[in-house]
């Protein structure tokens, strides 16, 4: 493609200023942030004067108005299903933030808009694209500790993450829904799809709804077994937010990711430590670095993906798999048993669901 790729983003909250100065830093590489929009008009305007673009508080008179390619949905999952089926109906590529949507049912019809229209769709989870994500699975890639047998991959905080989203007080699904089902799509990056999970939550803060701690036990198709943590509620100090702390075991040795972007590495006999972290940009700050890093990461492979034609990792039907492990967590844990997740296949009378 010989000419920038203009991108219109809906949502200008919180999280979404990630986004904004993510396809501002890859002008150079062909991204051009067009437009923006949000409800609340003072949020549009703000982001509209700040990067000098035209602001909307009507998605669907941004998408009428402005000559866009690519529009990216960083709003609260509720409206994710129609804003994403807008701008597909538009031929528009399409990037929805996760969670993918609020139910399954939504999720398949936001893939099956996109293939009416063919037009190409992803979901922006964008852990995988963090800098130390990104070392580990090369280890793994390489074949130093042969293929991945066991893992332990965990997020543990007690960060106040209700000062800037004071919205996760009232949620019916949290931790598993925000955080969890990143490490759930961890689970799957490093080692494989999975057969079947099992969850028990916990809510220890009083004053929220949903649950603020998940442990997952994962049984993967490939035989290899993977225990998923997450929480709100941790005391523990040094609090390591917002990083990824894991272990992966294999036949040939072991990946250890510490704190600090520490990565150790275990091959036949031999260990090494790697630094695994990103620079601070001109917009990123501490402790926030590390996931607002894994930001551009995704918005970079989005645009190189785009401009190469071709599916992203994290595309609409790839993402349904991780979504769907976020759907069987809740079910194990209300059920208290093992669930096998959903499967998807393109045309089935059943919504997609295998029987």
């Amino acid at each position: 493609m010989d000419r920038s790729l203009r991108i219109g983003v809906i949502g200008c909250g919180f999280f979404a200023q990630n986004h904004l100065h993510s396809w501002s830093d890859l002008a150079e590489k062909g991204a051009q942030l067009a437009a923006v929009c949000d409800v609340d008009a003072a949020k549009a305007r703000a982001a509209g004067e700040t990067f000098r673009v035209p602001y909307y508080s009507d998605a669907a008179k941004m998408l009428e108005a402005e000559r866009l390619d690519v529009a990216d949905i960083v709003t609260r999952r509720d409206t994710h299903r129609p804003l994403a089926e807008m701008a597909l109906a538009r031929g528009l590529a399409t990037i929805v933030q996760k969670p993918f949507a609020s139910t399954w049912e939504d999720c398949i019809a936001i893939v099956e808009a996109a293939h009416k229209a063919n037009a190409w769709l992803a979901v922006h989870e964008n852990f995988r694209f963090q800098a130390p994500m990104r070392a580990v699975r090369k280890v793994i890639d390489s074949g130093a500790i042969g293929t991945p047998s066991w893992a332990r991959i965990r997020f543990r905080t007690g960060f106040d993450v209700y000062k800037t989203q004071p919205y996760f007080y009232d949620e019916e699904q949290l931790a598993i829904a925000d955080v969890g089902i990143h490490m759930l799509d961890l689970s799957r990056f490093f080692l494989g799809e999975v057969e079947h999970i099992s969850c028990e939550t916990q809510k220890r803060n009083p004053r929220i709804r949903a649950e603020d701690t998940a442990t997952m036990l994962l049984r993967h198709q490939s035989g290899a077994v993977s225990v998923v943590e997450c929480t709100y509620e941790s005391r523990r100090l040094p609090d390591h937010f917002p990083e990824t702390l894991l272990v992966i075991e294999g036949p040939r040795g072991a990946i250890s990711l510490e704190a600090g972007c520490s990565m150790t590495v275990t091959s036949d006999g031999a260990t090494w430590t790697e630094d695994a972290s990103s620079p601070l940009l001109s917009w990123t700050a501490y402790p926030w670095h590390v996931a607002q890093q894994g930001v551009i990461g995704a918005c970079g492979h989005f645009l190189d993906s785009l401009q190469r034609g071709v599916p992203p990792e994290t595309s609409g039907e790839d993402n349904l798999k991780t979504y769907a492990l976020v759907d069987a967590a809740y079910r194990a844990a209300s059920e208290r048993r093992a669930v096998e997740p959903k499967r998807w296949n393109h045309g089935l009378a059943n919504g997609g669901e295998r029987p």
